[in-house]
């Protein structure tokens, strides 16, 4: 007899032994005992995951000697023919190459004859999806009606190309892949009998790149048996099969955690120097941060993690002190890179930059953690009444207005000590504060252009989003208490600048430095409006808009830039 590969020298002979299916098989036998077996039944799953397997064994269950029984007797003469694949009332159909309308002619017309010596006369369709839409319609009426003594089993990995004329005339079954650790101990119960000397480790490697499949496993073992001699090693299945193992997979990722960039690179360079593929060492990194992520988050692991106990653990000790937005940032970039990588010409050179860019981001902070210090900082800050004056008694001295200052940067201290840049919690110098929030006092000497300046320079200070108007505008008259300060903008600058709010800021910075009750006087001249100046005033007006103000007041910031889009 010719050499049995271990898919078929060892394929299941009951439902009891088929791996990890038992919502089908046990459907299945409680049917066969109420004598309630559909006509047409329809297997549907990934490849290698039992879907010919179930059916012979149905086929034999139906048409043993003393079925139909769930527990078939794999000796009488029906079982033995269809265990061997001879069978006389058993046909094995391959959907692909008899996909013609005329193959199924020709099966409509053999059904009506009788089995030779069974029960039932059976008919199994393999990839049934690859069936013409001819043949499918020549089989409507048949599956539909057939004769009593004829039942149907079709198998497909892709039933969405099943016509739903089809579909509803059968009764469904959905496989599912088999998880890591269930192909694992198949294996090993396998290699046992074979007295073939292989570790654990080995074994979950080879189960995790079969992923999911028992065909693919065995046949990935049976590989690895034919090249080794004695004793199989795990460094040796990763040359043969052209994988990288967890440990070169956990480096990187801790390179990657760490932003340590040229370890990450060596990594990648030492992958593509033994020759292991770049593209699904890519797919592994990106399997791996999700899998991080999920462990991270704390719920169902064990159902939406495909791994070993173990290395569930190695993963919570690998997140620990990680947040899990952080690694929502990582697994994102990674996700939205994979398709550069997998088109490129250059999937190395594609990788080293996908790294590259993942070293320039930043831990965000929660969104949750930002708006808890905004909550405490407005509960800090006391709000001003609306029929408040400031009167001269009551102007803001120098170290008032240093003491506002530095309270209201600690909603930055408190979100820089966050970051990655160290900041000194100490408090701060009360002498240096005073001194870096002294400003240039009020000079008689001075002409309206100074003083207006030195005016401009303290609202830059206390009112940014206020001084990139007022700098726009000019001093036009100053006599004793009375203070005129010209508007020359468009009309949005105008209303900014009178609105209550904003004009009772000015007096009280005005009363203080010039240390007496000021009555402020604003005029307005309209600037003719010119195709050139239209980027200032948009400018202008964004700078003048309130969310853009309770931004810098907020956060204690400076208006860098605007852009024009």
């Amino acid at each position: 007899m010719s050499y049995l590969v271990l898919a078929r020298k060892y394929r299941p002979q009951t439902f009891d032994e088929v791996i990890q299916q038992k919502h089908v098989t046990q459907t299945l036998t409680n049917a066969i005992k109420s004598r309630r077996v559909a006509h047409a039944i329809l297997f549907t799953g990934p490849r290698g995951t039992g879907k010919t397997t179930v059916a012979r064994i149905l086929a034999k269950a139906m048409n043993c000697k003393d079925g139909p029984t769930p527990t078939p007797c794999n000796s009488c003469r029906s079982c033995r023919e269809i265990t061997s694949g001879n069978a006389v009332d058993v046909f094995e159909i391959d959907g692909a190459s008899n996909n013609g309308v005329e193959q199924i002619r020709n099966l409509r017309d053999n059904i009506n004859y009788k089995p030779a010596h069974s029960p039932t006369k059976i008919y199994i369709i393999d990839e049934v999806h690859m069936l013409s839409i001819s043949a499918f319609n020549a089989l409507l009426k048949t599956l539909e009606e057939p004769p009593a003594h004829v039942m149907f089993i079709f198998a497909t990995t892709e039933p969405r190309k099943i016509p739903v004329t089809i579909l509803s005339r059968c009764q469904r079954y959905d496989f599912k892949l088999i998880n890591i650790e269930s192909i694992s101990n198949h294996m090993k119960e396998l290699c046992s009998r074979e007295h073939i000397d292989i570790n654990e480790d080995s074994l979950m490697l080879i189960a995790r790149e079969a992923e999911g499949s028992i065909r693919d496993a065995l046949s990935l073992l049976e590989q690895i048996m034919s090249c080794s001699d004695g004793t199989i090693d795990s460094r040796y299945i990763l040359d043969i099969l052209g994988v990288a193992d967890r440990k070169t997979i956990s480096d990187l990722s801790n390179a990657i955690l760490q932003r340590d960039i040229p370890e990450a690179l060596n990594v990648v360079d030492e992958i593509y120097t033994r020759g292991y593929e770049i593209k699904k060492f890519y797919a592994n990194i990106i399997e791996h941060f999700r899998n991080m992520l999920v462990v991270k988050m704390g719920k169902n692991i064990s159902k939406l993690i495909n791994l070993p106990s173990y290395e569930i653990d190695l993963t919570k000790k690998q997140v620990q002190g990680i947040s899990e937005v952080h690694l929502h940032q990582i697994f994102d970039l990674l996700f939205k890179e994979e398709a550069s990588i997998r088109l490129s010409a250059q999937p190395k050179l594609a990788f080293e930059i996908a790294l590259i860019r993942l070293s320039q981001i930043k831990p965000v902070l929660p969104i949750d953690f930002l708006i808890e210090k905004l909550d405490d900082l407005k509960k800090d800050v006391p709000e001003i009444p609306a029929d408040y004056e400031p009167k001269s008694s009551q102007g803001v001295s120098e170290n008032t207005t240093c003491e506002a200052v530095v309270k209201s940067g600690r909603l930055h201290e408190s979100i820089g000590s966050v970051s990655d840049d160290p900041i000194d919690k100490a408090e701060p110098d009360k002498t240096e504060s005073k001194e870096s929030c002294t400003f240039s006092s009020y000079a008689p000497d001075d002409n309206l252009e100074i003083t207006w300046n030195k005016l401009v320079d303290i609202f830059s200070k206390k009112h940014p989003s206020l001084a990139a108007i007022l700098s726009k505008c000019s001093l036009k008259k100053l006599s004793g208490p009375d203070i005129e300060i010209e508007v020359y903008g468009n009309d949005y600058s105008i209303n900014t600048i009178k609105r209550d709010k904003n004009v009772a800021i000015i007096e009280e910075i005005c009363s203080s430095f010039f240390d007496k009750k000021m009555n402020l006087t604003i005029t307005a001249e309209k600037k003719p409006k010119e195709v050139g100046n239209q980027n200032n005033d948009l400018k202008q007006k964004a700078l003048s808009h309130p969310l853009i103000n309770d931004a810098l007041e907020i956060f204690n910031g400076k208006v860098v830039d605007i852009k024009i889009m």
